[in-house]
């Protein structure tokens, strides 16, 4: 059995439910009515355009024009990321980009390549999800981080100039900062695995289900699809700390100006 298509006047009707959160934020003048309404827009013309081109890629399926849209997305994730981290250009771009870029090749080519065993790993259909997986997996949990590692680093500096004053390295002086990140964005997605399929079914494995997919074929991809975002988070995280590091300290190991609002 196929998945069942929705018809838009039906889509319709169900987006009528939206009228219960927004009904809500309005009535405790929360503010947030305006940015719901704008937000639904422009996820409902994004997700129509972005199936417009998928339809089209996949068609096509051209390895180039795959990895060509890995890298538009590696793009966008850079300027979102430059946005809800307030740190400079100079500062996270590159290492963010690299990071993803990185991250996503090596983790998603492993699962493709030697866990799925395809003979073509650039097959739209597996290349771009996977990928598309791993890129909004990656870019809210590196925005947490970046945040709780710079705001602890401004908010401690004494005590990391203290530990750098005792001798401490630069890793060993930012270590405490880099755990703290850590705990702050992974702690929800460790609890998350923790009760998977327990208290709540993931929304990769009821797509498959609803999909025609056998319950067994689905968990075990949704086994994957957290291992491999955990993993490219983890690892994308790592990279971008790597290399921003050099731009955010000087030569002393003195935290620099890195968010826009103290760049003068």
């Amino acid at each position: 059995m196929g998945t069942i298509d929705i018809s838009y006047l039906h889509l319709l009707i169900g987006l009528l439910l939206l009228v219960i959160p927004v009904y809500y934020l309005w009535k405790y003048k929360t503010g947030l009515v305006k940015a719901t309404l704008i937000g639904t827009l422009r996820m409902i013309v994004q997700l129509f355009l972005i199936g417009m081109y998928l339809k089209y890629l996949f068609l096509w399926d051209k390895p180039w024009i795959n990895f060509l849209w890995v890298i538009i997305m590696v793009f966008v994730a850079g300027q979102t990321a430059l946005v809800r981290t307030g740190l400079k250009r100079s500062v996270l771009l590159v290492p963010f980009s690299i990071g993803f870029l990185c991250s996503a090749v090596v983790v998603g080519l492993y699962f493709i390549g030697i866990v799925l065993q395809l003979d073509n790993i650039f097959s739209a259909q597996y290349f771009i999800p996977i990928f598309g997986i791993l890129m909004g997996n990656m870019l809210s949990s590196n925005v947490i981080a970046l945040n709780t590692f710079y705001s602890g680093l401004k908010r401690e500096e004494q005590m990391y100039r203290y530990l750098l004053g005792n001798g401490a390295t630069r890793q060993e002086a930012q270590a405490p900062f880099i755990k703290q990140a850590l705990i702050k964005s992974f702690s929800p997605l460790i609890a998350n695995i923790a009760v998977m399929g327990l208290v709540a079914l993931p929304g990769t494995m009821i797509g498959q289900i609803l999909g025609g997919s056998s319950p067994n074929v689905a968990i075990k991809y949704q086994m994957m699809i957290m291992v491999i975002t955990f993993t490219a988070s983890m690892l994308s995280l790592m990279i971008t700390i790597k290399l921003a590091a050099h731009k955010s300290f000087d030569s002393y190991g003195k935290l620099l100006p890195v968010t826009k609002d103290n760049a003068k």
